[in-house]
């Protein structure tokens, strides 16, 4: 394992990372990509508990994803499994754990005061930090999708199964988009990340 998380967190993460997961009965695996999440922890039938992480994912993005499904197992030890998901306990726990990482040796100062703000009240999905999420961003490998808070309001967006959208007005959190397809509005999260398309493509 310390072999594997060498190659995804920062290295002055790495021992304390370790030392989170000394369980015998808790396994840890890195995945390809997936499209609608970027980790998950999940109770096995053999009484073991497994967490799974993108590979490809940021080492600062994946260093928050590991600690927080890290903090559904230890949630899960202290207060049972009849908690929230993302309850009161899961916070507490997510906070406590990521405390220790919070410096200048293992994040960027930039990302210091975000983080700070961020985990005075973690939610389920830092994706729904919108400044915390596009900072983040700016450690990704360069690539060609967007946020759909950045896309312009009328512009037209493909999704990674080609699907095809105009962007429209905000609502209090969520945008509203025309698939161009159907005609069937959809909301979106801000931090979908989505395809720009460019002006001269045809857009159905």
């Amino acid at each position: 394992m310390q072999s594997t998380l060498q190659n995804y967190i920062p290295q002055p993460a790495i021992a304390s990372v370790l030392k989170l997961l000394e369980h015998e009965y808790l396994v840890v695996k890195v995945k390809n990509e997936r499209k609608t999440r970027h980790g998950d922890y999940k109770r096995l039938p053999n009484g073991k508990h497994q967490i799974t992480v993108n590979s490809n994912l940021n080492t600062y993005r994946f260093l928050i994803t590991l600690i927080h499904e890290i903090a559904h197992f230890e949630a899960y030890k202290t207060y049972g499994k009849f908690i929230k998901p993302h309850g009161i306990e899961w916070k507490r726990t997510f906070q406590h754990l990521m405390l220790p990482f919070l410096n200048p040796a293992v994040f960027p100062e930039a990302l210091l005061p975000l983080l700070a703000k961020h985990f005075k009240n973690p939610k389920a999905s830092s994706d729904t930090d919108a400044t915390l999420a596009l900072a983040l961003k700016q450690f990704d490998e360069p690539n060609d999708k967007t946020y759909i808070f950045e896309v312009p309001f009328g512009s037209d967006f493909k999704l990674y199964n080609g699907r095809i959208f105009k962007r429209g007005n905000k609502r209090t959190k969520r945008f509203e988009c025309v698939e161009l397809k159907t005609g069937k509005l959809y909301l979106f999260n801000p931090n979908a990340e989505v395809e720009l398309m460019d002006k001269n493509e045809v857009s159905i």
